[in-house]
């Protein structure tokens, strides 16, 4: 996390994490010099912090330093009063997590599609294939229109093995599946496939 993050984001932080339970009542915390490691901010910053969240006796600091945690309600009622900061720490945990899932996906999707590949006896001479996406315009004509209607493969050689819509992949849709306007193709075949299948599924 970037050092221009503020005391009162990491504040609200640390009481997210105190009311969500991942920091219990009467447990004890970091350190100030420990919590500056994990936010990636100064000392000083942690200070503010936790100065803000022992004014509002959600956590008490020990002569020796010592973060102790009083009151999970007190932490509650906080956020909600300061519910206009939106805590950047936890946005990026929330990033961090989303591009994890988005490589477990995508890993998936290219197994699967190897998958299909080698399953399908009419795709064994593509290899090696190059799967290229197709995204399907506002002014596309076959808006509406089902796999099976738009005879795909006898336009263009192209052989449809997925289709993106949004952050849902279907493998190898259907005959009755009905093409939406932003759907991604995803398409495999010769040379020309991108080029020829760009212009079918986009034409004027």
């Amino acid at each position: 996390m970037p050092a221009t993050v503020g005391y009162k984001s990491i504040a609200l932080d640390i009481a997210h994490r105190i009311a969500s339970g991942e920091l219990p009542v009467h447990s004890k915390i970091s350190g100030r010099s420990l919590l500056a490691s994990q936010y990636h901010v100064s000392p000083e910053t942690i200070r503010k912090a936790v100065g803000l969240l022992k004014d509002e006796q959600i956590v008490s600091v020990s002569q020796g330093k010592e973060i102790i945690i009083l009151s999970d309600q007190n932490a509650y009622y906080y956020i909600t009063r300061n519910n206009y900061l939106k805590s950047v720490y936890s946005l990026k945990q929330d990033l961090q997590l989303l591009m994890v899932q988005k490589k477990e996906i995508d890993n998936k999707f290219e197994a699967l599609l190897t998958e299909i590949i080698n399953a399908s006896d009419r795709l064994q001479n593509l290899k090696p294939y190059n799967p290229i996406e197709i995204s399907v315009r506002d002014h596309s004509p076959t808006i509406g229109k089902t796999i099976a209607s738009l005879q795909v493969w006898q336009h263009t050689g192209a052989t449809i093995v997925a289709l993106r819509r949004g952050t849902e992949v279907t493998i190898s849709p259907g005959p009755h599946f009905i093409i939406r306007a932003h759907d991604i193709l995803v398409v495999v075949g010769d040379w020309q496939v991108k080029e020829k299948t760009e212009q079918f599924i986009n034409r004027t």
